[in-house]
């Protein structure tokens, strides 16, 4: 038996009996207290460590106790809390919320031409490589590799943005002298809070790096993809063979370590990551983009790091970009779901890897994979080695093994994944696999076993065959790369679906980018698999996920920042949303992936992010600190809860008299989860285009509603750049949980502004009753 194999299965055997270890009191807990009221930093930590003392006999068991203190961006801090303590500071005048520190975790090239930035022939264009120079980008994940290509200084770079306050921290094979340069800027990493979660970080081997070096390569996977400069032939052998860059290559990259290797997986502590967003807004970051964040319950706004940090950034001018999760197709799983950030979910592009196979009865069939080389070996099914047939490890008969041969597994027996069942066959000492899922959800991988994937028809075909053959084989031929021959985009799977769990009249996810098999740089300390066993080490790797999506919309926001540099971090989001698309390469409807059914707005957003119209939207839904003020509001907070979050301006009504809904932020989508009757929404909308000009409105009315829109039309001015409309709804049905989509169109013959319109009409009596309570 090999060392893989005896490995997997002791990987088995302690993943049967892993639990989560139980952890004496006290906890990480974060204490929020607002922003900071214009106090030295040093003054707000002291007022910390005084406030946190009024828990603990001395203060030097205060100071003990205390972890980090936030005194740049906004105000508060992390400590070791017991219940009591955190019940008791909760309580106290000044705090706005305590909660515990939640470990949260990873949503783990060709794109940008799929979207249109094309390099020319002679490496310029009109875009990528004109705006970004000077943009900063945090990133927020497992660090850099930053001897790669595509952290190397673009020709012609300028100096370092004067309004840089930030720094390269020396530390564990991290020396900036080497390291940092006018592309890498900034590096930092956080660490205490996932040390008092999970101990002392295990350096051994370089197991990890105590600093901004990333060891997990997803990291630097990300920050490649949002700012990596211009690398020729980047490929993953031989396979999607190109120009690979990020979004803006002209842009400025920092690094904001808060995610560290732990159980093969990426672990990011909510104290570290809110400790980052504290560093990265008085650094002067431009964009910060974080991949990561917790499935579903999910907790109160301002009761977690993502809510706090991109409110205060938001403030500050800073645009803040989440991935969506990777908890798809299910609806309401969808994360990072404040109206005050941007939230991605995943697409595919327009590039397949077909790989054919030859059985032994010479019929060829084409599947998807990453096969570098060609191989021919006996055929089985996978009952011949497991119990019931799912490719499993725990239903192993134990019998036999499968040296030598490639085996049939059927996704659908089990609900096991494609990962689960190479490993399984990895450790019975098999050669390769042939995967077989439903076409709605095949999503090619490296699983280290040489695996082609098929839909349900095709492995039916291959199971009849070997159930009619004496000696089944087949021949396995290499992957090829296929460009602009498969209708794209369509939304993955596995991307997080709307509606939002806790703001249901916020449209999340907002848009959809690339985030299938997408190639960038990768740590090649870090196999492509992560898994321990294997030995290959590459510069570059595909990945998938909405983690993949989310630095497409960083890049881009970083480009329509450099453009317009007056604009808002929301009036950068309604541009990006508002010329969204909703059509696939073919004209026809984008797919929603894991059904057969067109997606709607719950899936994708707006629809496509479009970065060649977004640049010049003609108009745009700006939203204010009035408009954080009024959803602030309609969650239950006081206006003196609200003066502590809200930055003071004399111009900046905090008041909530009256009653509130989330329905009056001016929020690029329209959403009503409830409707019973008749509904009067009001939205504004800025010209950003021709100084005069006016626009017409067209109105796709959702299913069972009569939408209409007054004025009919808006003239801008030079003197007039903002101007209001209302749509009133109606309900014209009687229905009771069913969403139904439409649209409202502004449009001046050249610019077409679309405002997604969704509606939930809930009029059967009692029903109605019951939602609206």
């Amino acid at each position: 038996m090999t060392t893989s194999s005896q490995f997997l299965r002791g990987l088995f055997l302690s993943l049967s009996l892993y639990s989560v270890p139980s952890t004496p009191n006290p906890h990480v807990h974060i204490v929020y207290l607002g922003h900071t009221r214009g106090h030295d930093p040093l003054v707000t930590t002291r007022l910390h460590v005084r406030l946190l003392s009024n828990v603990f006999s001395r203060e030097d068991e205060a100071k003990e106790a205390m972890i980090y203190s936030y005194k740049h961006g906004f105000s508060g801090f992390a400590a070791m809390l017991n219940s009591t303590q955190a019940t008791t500071l909760a309580g106290m005048e000044g705090v706005i919320s305590v909660f515990r520190s939640k470990i949260l975790g990873l949503h783990t090239t060709r794109s940008w031409d799929f979207m249109g930035l094309t390099l020319g022939p002679e490496e310029t264009t009109p875009m990528q490589l004109k705006y970004g120079d000077d943009i900063v980008v945090g990133i927020f994940d497992t660090g850099v590799w930053p001897e790669l290509d595509s952290f190397r200084e673009e020709p012609g770079m300028g100096p370092i943005p004067k309004s840089w306050n930030g720094t390269c921290v020396k530390a564990d094979k991290f020396d900036p002298k080497k390291a940092c340069n006018r592309k890498l800027i900034g590096a930092r990493y956080y660490i205490d809070g996932f040390e008092r979660e999970f101990g002392p970080l295990n350096t051994t081997g370089d197991a990890e790096y105590r600093s901004a070096r990333d060891r997990l390569g997803h990291g630097t996977h990300t920050a490649s993809t949002a700012v990596g400069s211009v690398v020729r032939n980047a490929s993953y052998y031989g396979l999607g063979l190109g120009t690979a860059r990020g979004g803006a290559p002209r842009a400025r990259l920092a690094v904001y370590k808060v995610c560290w290797l732990e159980d093969l997986q990426g672990r990011c502590s909510e104290a570290d990551i809110l400790a980052a967003f504290d560093d990265a807004l008085h650094d002067g970051v431009h964009v910060i983009s974080a991949s990561l964040g917790s499935s579903p319950p999910l907790m109160p706004f301002f009761s977690t790091s993502s809510d706090i940090g991109s409110f205060h950034a938001t403030q500050l001018g800073v645009a803040v970009v989440f991935s969506a999760g990777n908890d798809g197709p299910d609806s309401s799983l969808v994360q990072n779901v404040s109206p005050w950030c941007l939230c991605v979910a995943a697409g595919t592009i327009d590039r397949q890897f077909p790989t054919q196979m030859v059985l032994g009865n010479n019929v060829s069939m084409m599947g998807q994979g990453f096969m570098t080389r060609e191989i021919k070996m006996k055929l089985v099914h996978s009952g011949k080695f497991f119990d019931d047939g799912s490719c499993s490890l725990d239903k192993w008969n134990g019998r036999k093994l499968a040296s030598g041969r490639i085996v049939l597994c059927f996704s659908s027996i089990g609900q096991v994944s494609s990962t689960i069942a190479a490993l399984s066959i990895l450790a019975i000492n098999g050669s390769g696999m042939i995967f077989v899922e439903s076409i709605s959800r095949q999503t090619v991988q490296d699983d280290v076993l040489p695996t082609i994937h098929v839909d349900l028809h095709q492995g039916t075909r291959i199971l009849y065959y070997i159930q009619s053959s004496k000696d089944p084989s087949v021949q396995i031929l290499s992957s090829k790369t296929n460009i602009g021959h498969s209708p794209a985009p369509s939304v993955a799977y596995f991307s997080s679906r709307g509606p939002s769990s806790i703001s249901p009249n916020i449209l999340k996810p907002d848009i959809v980018a690339p985030g299938v098999n997408i190639l960038a740089a990768w740590s090649p300390k870090s196999s492509p698999t992560l898994l321990p066993f294997d030995g290959r080490s590459v510069v570059w790797n595909f990945d998938s996920g909405t983690s993949m999506a989310c630095p497409h919309v960083s890049g881009i926001v970083a480009l329509l920042k450099s453009a317009h540099p007056d604009w808002s971090p929301a009036a950068i989001k309604s541009a990006l949303m508002t010329t969204a698309y909703m059509s696939d390469a073919s004209s026809d409807n984008i797919l929603a992936g894991g059904t057969l059914k067109a997606a709607d707005p719950f899936d994708m957003g707006a629809g496509h992010v479009n970065p060649l119209i977004a640049i010049d939207p003609g108009l745009v839904y700006d939203m204010d600190a009035r408009d954080h003020v009024l959803f602030l509001c309609s969650l239950g907070y006081t206006e003196a809860q609200i003066k502590m979050m809200v930055l003071p301006s004399p111009s900046i009504d905090t008041g909530c008299s009256g009653s509130h809904s989330d329905l009056e932020p001016n929020y690029p989508a329209i959403i009503i989860s409830n409707l019973q009757s008749t509904v009067t929404i009001k939205r504004s909308l800025w010209n950003v285009g021709r100084s005069s000009v006016a626009y017409f409105s067209s109105i796709n009315n959702p299913e069972g509603v009569y939408a209409y829109v007054w004025p009919r039309f808006l003239v801008f001015s030079l003197h007039k750049k903002i101007i209001s409309y209302y749509v009133t709804i109606t309900p014209i049905k009687r229905s009771q949980g069913r969403y139904d989509f439409g649209e409202i169109i502004w449009s001046d013959g050249y610019h077409h502004v679309k405002t997604p319109l969704i509606v939930c009409v809930n009029n059967l009596g009692d029903a109605a009753t019951y939602l609206s309570a």
